[in-house]
């Protein structure tokens, strides 16, 4: 019988110790080929900007006993797996798995998650996907730092990997979003929610002198238990400190009756 094939991207870049957390789990359910992004990607959601020269480097790297060979592309998340699927992969995988991400994707804000990105391309092809977050500090966003434990967020990621590929994902569920609290253990209880109709991360001008000068917009986080609803991803994560697993899917069609909108844009 043909082992399982799953494709491991992330938006952290190929070097990231969250992505090769996940890998190293997912050994024990098939066979794994890690492609991501060379540089950090963080924020760049789907996007396909034409400057990326689509460049791919091989890269091997010792991982225990076990020397890896990894991708790394110069392009986005998206650009990764499109790369994985077009060039790389002997045929499309049976699972794509994004991160595992340094900080959450929570709220009306995922669109702009790179991890979200790459998992949102993989079901565009019709391939299941999931993407994992890790709550970090925003200190920790764009590193790579070895302080984070990733080993909970990887249990994580091996348990829902196993499901999706013995079982499927039901309906028109495309895309897994899992977030994992920071001090969650093996043993911390999960939840399937639903996304929070709320801005999570808010961003903020850092701007001090003129126009011409360089001021990267800044963002924190701002919410409060009373804005957003108990079977949220946001409430589960940030309140009640369980693993939140919210179903996604492609079709962005608002749930209004359609014959309805027409209606109201047709009245006089």
């Amino acid at each position: 019988m043909q082992k399982p094939l799953i494709l491991l991207t992330n938006d952290d870049g190929v070097d990231s110790p969250g992505l090769w957390a996940a890998a190293r789990i997912l050994t024990r359910l098939g066979e794994v080929v890690v492609v991501a992004p060379r540089e950090q990607s963080t924020g760049a959601g789907r996007s396909m900007p034409h400057l990326s020269n689509g460049r791919i480097e091989r890269r091997e790297r010792q991982e225990g006993d076990r020397t890896w060979v990894a991708f790394g592309v110069h392009g986005t998340p998206a650009q990764a797996v499109d790369h994985a699927l077009l060039e790389l992969l002997p045929r499309y995988p049976d699972l794509v798995i994004s991160g595992i991400n340094y900080g959450e994707n929570v709220g009306t804000g995922i669109t702009i998650s790179g991890t979200i990105g790459a998992a949102m391309e993989a079901a565009s092809f019709g391939i299941p996907a999931l993407a994992v977050s890790l709550q970090t500090g925003i200190q920790n966003h764009l590193t790579h730092s070895e302080e984070v434990d990733f080993s909970t967020a990887a249990y994580f990621t091996g348990y829902f990997a196993q499901r999706i590929l013995e079982h499927g994902l039901p309906g028109d569920v495309q895309i897994l979003k899992v977030e994992v609290p920071a001090l969650a253990t093996p043993e911390t209880p999960w939840r399937v929610t639903r996304l929070a109709m709320h801005r999570y991360y808010v961003p903020y001008s850092t701007r001090k002198g003129g126009l011409g000068e360089e001021a990267p917009l800044g963002y924190r986080v701002e919410v409060s238990p009373e804005e957003v609803s108990a079977d949220s991803d946001i409430y589960a994560l940030l309140y009640d400190r369980v693993v939140s697993v919210t179903p996604l899917t492609l079709d962005m069609t608002a749930r209004y009756p359609l014959q309805a909108l027409e209606a109201h844009l047709r009245q006089g």
